[in-house]
């Protein structure tokens, strides 16, 4: 397993089993199969609506001794109806109860938005904070403070570009330690790659085979990542699955990259991954793929009754 490194030395596996669309009554089975097939980085969130179950599943690992807890990296996330610096630190004490831990390795600012404190999804203009009621500094300050009570040992974002990330610069004290972001040949994400490695943030990439699972009605037109041709030759020329080749593609880059499945034989598929070795050639052609495309493209965050733009979460490039 390759593993990056915090600035303090703490290590965190590049592959990590996520829970993002797990559905209830699987997700305790897969976390157990990912840690008996040698997974050690868990990605789960409050919004996910599985995190007992995740934790079920780490406890019964622990419980039979296929793993210790300081061996495992678990990320958590605050969901975007708890951006006030004093809803912070109850968000997470409630994940912490549902995973049965007492902290949490990383935790991350889901997204760089706020709803008010009832709104699990926003239906109206109403449902949401602007940035001049909620900062996002407020958000991170609060952040900050689990971090220096050991409740987080690492803290972090997810969704943030460019512009989000120099305002939390200017809280000072502690800089995000990670940006989680879609990540795939379709969406290199070149610009804030190079941006978070020159101030030392790590990243993780989210969405490796494209959202395949999406059945949304304005998805059917999406393009297909495990199908596209150059994907293919690929993977047929390393004698792999299409997903391990784009799985592999975040290794090469020195991205983690948390595929999610509750399929066991996926998942050790998925980890394996680990040994597939792309060559020059292999990621010149996933350069220049030729598709540029957003799955998780944030509108249902910004639409006609949101005081948000798409600007306001991704880079335009």
């Amino acid at each position: 397993m390759k593993y990056l490194s915090f600035k303090d030395g703490d290590k965190l596996p590049i592959v990590g089993l996520g829970t993002w669309k797990s559905k209830t009554g699987e997700v305790s089975q897969a976390v157990y199969w990912a840690i008996e097939a040698g997974y050690r980085h868990i990605d789960c969130a409050a919004v996910y609506q599985n995190e007992n179950e995740v934790g079920e599943g780490i406890a019964k690992a622990i419980s039979e001794g296929l793993v210790k807890r300081e061996e495992l990296f678990v990320t958590s996330k605050l969901w975007n109806n708890s951006h006030k610096k004093d809803q912070v630190l109850p968000a997470l004490e409630k994940s912490l109860a549902d995973l049965r831990l007492d902290y949490v390795d990383l935790y991350l600012i889901h997204w760089p938005i706020a709803f008010k404190a009832e709104v699990g999804f926003p239906n109206s203009r109403e449902d949401f904070y602007t940035y001049d009621e909620v900062s996002i500094s407020e958000t991170w300050k609060g952040m900050q403070d689990l971090k220096e009570k050991g409740l987080a040992k690492h803290i972090g974002v997810s969704n943030f570009n460019q512009n989000k990330l120099n305002e939390l610069f200017e809280v000072g004290g502690q800089k995000p330690e990670m940006n989680q972001v879609e990540m795939q040949p379709y969406l290199p994400q070149r610009g804030l790659v190079e941006f978070c490695a020159e101030h030392g943030i790590l990243m993780t990439a989210y969405s490796p085979l494209g959202s395949p699972d999406s059945r949304a009605e304005k998805h059917e037109n999406d393009p297909k990542l495990l199908v596209d041709p150059v994907v293919k030759e690929i993977a047929n020329k390393h004698k792999v699955g299409a997903g391990q080749v784009l799985i592999a593609w975040s290794i090469a880059r020195d991205i983690a990259v948390i595929p999610k499945s509750v399929n066991q034989e996926r998942i050790i598929g998925n980890l394996a991954a680990t040994e597939v070795k792309l060559v020059e050639h292999d990621m010149m052609q996933l350069r220049d793929i030729g598709i540029n495309h957003r799955f998780i493209d944030g509108s249902f965050f910004t639409g006609d009754n949101s005081p948000y733009e798409p600007s306001d979460l991704f880079d335009q490039e």
